[in-house]
């Protein structure tokens, strides 16, 4: 199968994008994603809260220990919330990078870095300011811990109701901050994207080949990830701190000095091999599932063709 994300006009100005395919497509790669990469989801997320929570360490301590007291359902914990999660985001993100992505393109041209930059900080910006709140609940879910006398979140609505009748509406908000100095993750990922994809284009034009945009897209999340990884850590701190707890993290820039005094610099990058292992395929199956499915998509509500 051969796929392409753009086509252009004679000028060179990418014209078929559309809100609803890519708000369908991105949704529905958000869904094949949050299914098949949870297990390393939730070991990943434990492993990134580690400084709060004794026990296991390691990718496979942390299997071992999940599968020994949660069993096969331990792996799926916070599915509900991941799933809620991503059909918003990837649907909010690939919907305003497109059409942000269209309106720079018709200014600075389709390869252009900049507009590539400007694009994915607006997308990851608006997605994440807008789906905060259900990340927070699928950490909460991931990081509980099994034990007696133990309040667990039966599922995501009690989830929601719990955190907002004990802590308040602030508490969905939690790791907001670092999880925007996060969109310099997207920054850099999406315009190594583009870039790796003009590389690697066929000098006939024709359509870019699947395989090709799986290795497009996970070098440039390998990169983007391992130069932005400890924006997560303290994501995670933050978010699964109570604001009943002991308040041990009081922001972010005491999260990032705790982890400091306390763990180190290996502390910052706390589960990123596993995230690695998760974030990279996770990434490529993403951006496959989605071009595949902008392609059809784009075919059913223009049965005239793509413009030439």
């Amino acid at each position: 199968m051969r796929i392409t994300l753009t086509d252009r006009d004679p000028s060179g100005t990418t014209v078929w994008f559309h809100g609803a395919e890519s708000m369908l497509a991105g949704a529905g790669a958000g869904l094949v994603t949050s299914i098949v990469t949870c297990p390393l989801d939730v070991i990943k997320t434990r492993l990134q809260a580690g400084g709060l929570h004794g026990g296991a360490s390691g990718l496979i301590g942390t299997f071992s220990s999940i599968w020994t007291h949660e069993g096969f359902r331990g792996f799926y914990r916070g599915l509900g919330p991941t799933i809620i999660g991503y059909l918003p985001t990837w649907a909010i993100y690939f919907t305003v990078y497109d059409k942000v992505k269209v309106k720079m393109g018709a200014l600075r041209g389709d390869d252009d870095p900049l507009a590539h930059i400007v694009a994915a900080m607006s997308a990851g910006a608006s997605s994440t300011i807008c789906t905060n709140p259900l990340w927070v609940v699928k950490t909460r879910f991931m990081t509980q811990q099994v034990g007696p006398g133990e309040i667990r979140y039966r599922h995501t609505l009690d989830a929601i109701q719990r955190m907002y009748q004990s802590e308040g509406v602030p508490t969905f908000y939690r790791g907001l901050v670092p999880a925007l100095i996060g969109v310099s993750h997207i920054a850099v990922q999406f315009p190594l994207y583009e870039q790796f994809k003009v590389y690697y284009r066929p000098p006939d034009g024709s359509d870019i080949p699947s395989s090709t945009i799986l290795f497009c897209s996970s070098t440039s999340k390998m990169i983007a990830s391992v130069a932005t990884y400890p924006h997560e850590v303290l994501r995670t701190r933050l978010q699964i701190q109570k604001a009943s707890g002991d308040g041990r993290y009081a922001g972010i820039v005491e999260t990032f000095k705790q982890i400091l005094r306390t763990e180190g610099y290996h502390g910052l990058y706390r589960g990123m091999g596993v995230n690695l292992l998760r974030t990279v395929p996770a990434s490529a199956l993403t951006i496959l599932t989605y071009e595949v499915l902008m392609r059809r998509l784009y075919a059913l509500s223009h049965p005239q063709g793509r413009p030439k």
